[in-house]
């Protein structure tokens, strides 16, 4: 028996895609464009009156460049869908709109972590994780109980939205999640100490006149002692394994500047979509020269045949928007991405991000 879906239920696969075809229709008829660099928002633009909404499930984010503006759709929105306005933003994603700036503390959040932990008298510490430790997969015994490991490494994972300073080791007690062992419960506690003695910290973005795009990429190569994958980090922010073994530190290197480019031409692509496109090529920094080299060098060596992709990718930017430049390391921020930094270090590179 074949059945004909005349309308989406909540619990159907189908259900999300169908409210989001039925909602984006009705938004086109209003003369929204949908992003191509992200679907989940659209544009209205008409002379001088510009819209953006966001769409995040049923929640909607919605700004207007005049008041007028904003009342007129969303009255065409209530007369179309069943919608509670509930006025001016003031939390979204764990990001709270202030005058000129935009910040994010979720220090409720945390302290619900680490009551759930137990340790919340606990002795803080200046860094979330050891310079020298390299958790592997199957050093030290089994934990007790598992499923509170995995509990509170999740829970982890969502404040990496709004506290970057975590993400390396956020992301390295994460690997471990399936079979997790002593020193990696080691480590995680080390990290809620952390979060203990930086509670309120969070980020603070300032409306600024400057439209220069920076990008800073790092790599610690073959720095995971299981599988010798590299860790790459862009302050966008992100930090992962790499999906290859690479040969070299270069190479590892070049890798992870190829994903700080594709992240850069993302977001060029986004802003242009907001009408306001950049003027000037965006600066990509390393801190390997090798790494540098190779996306100006037009020549094809041996040693870099097998990332001949990402060579392309790369100079088919270098060639018009973007500019990749060597960086010291002393200076080299996106390190705090990839790999555990002595506590003056990452106290510097903290404040920088």
């Amino acid at each position: 028996m074949i059945c004909r879906l005349n309308k989406s239920l909540y619990g159907l696969k189908q259900a999300p895609r169908a409210w989001y075809s039925r909602f984006a229709t009705f938004l086109v008829t209003l003369g929204f464009t949908e992003a191509k660099s992200d679907t989940s928002l659209f544009v209205y633009r008409h002379g001088d009156e510009t819209a953006y909404l966001l769409l995040y499930v049923d929640d909607i984010v919605f700004t207007a460049s005049s008041q007028h503006l904003l009342q007129r759709i969303i009255t065409s929105l209530q007369q179309e869908f069943a919608m509670k306005d509930l006025g001016v933003l003031h939390h979204f994603l764990g990001w709270s709109p202030v005058l000129l700036a935009f910040s994010t503390t979720r220090r409720q959040y945390t302290l619900d972590i680490l009551e759930q932990a137990g340790m919340t008298d606990c002795n803080p510490c200046s860094t979330p994780i050891d310079t020298q430790a390299k958790l592997s997969e199957d050093a030290g015994p089994p934990v007790a109980d598992p499923t509170a490991y995995r509990s509170l490494a999740g829970a982890l994972q969502y404040l990496t939205f709004t506290r970057p300073d975590i993400t390396y080791a956020v992301q390295q007690v994460c690997l471990y999640m399936h079979d997790p062992r002593e020193p990696h419960l080691t480590a995680l506690k080390r990290l809620l100490r952390y979060l203990w003695g930086t509670v309120d910290y969070g980020l603070l973005l300032h409306r600024s006149s400057s439209t220069e795009f920076v990008v800073y990429t790092d790599a610690d190569w073959a720095g995971c002692p299981d599988t010798r994958r590299s860790t790459s980090g862009l302050v966008s922010w992100s930090s992962k394994h790499q999906p290859v073994v690479s040969r070299s530190s270069a190479e590892a290197e070049y890798r992870a500047v190829a994903n700080g480019v594709a992240e850069a031409s993302w977001l060029r692509q986004l802003l242009a979509e907001f009408h306001s496109p950049l003027a000037k090529s965006s600066l990509v920094y390393c801190d390997n020269v090798s790494a540098v080299y190779l996306s100006t060098n037009p020549v094809q060596h041996q040693r870099t045949k097998h990332v001949e992709i990402d060579l392309h990718f790369v100079r088919d930017r270098v060639d018009g928007d973007v500019r990749v430049l060597h960086v010291p390391t002393t200076s080299q921020f996106a390190g705090i991405f990839t790999k555990g930094l002595p506590s003056v270090t990452f106290s510097e590179f903290r404040s920088s991000l």
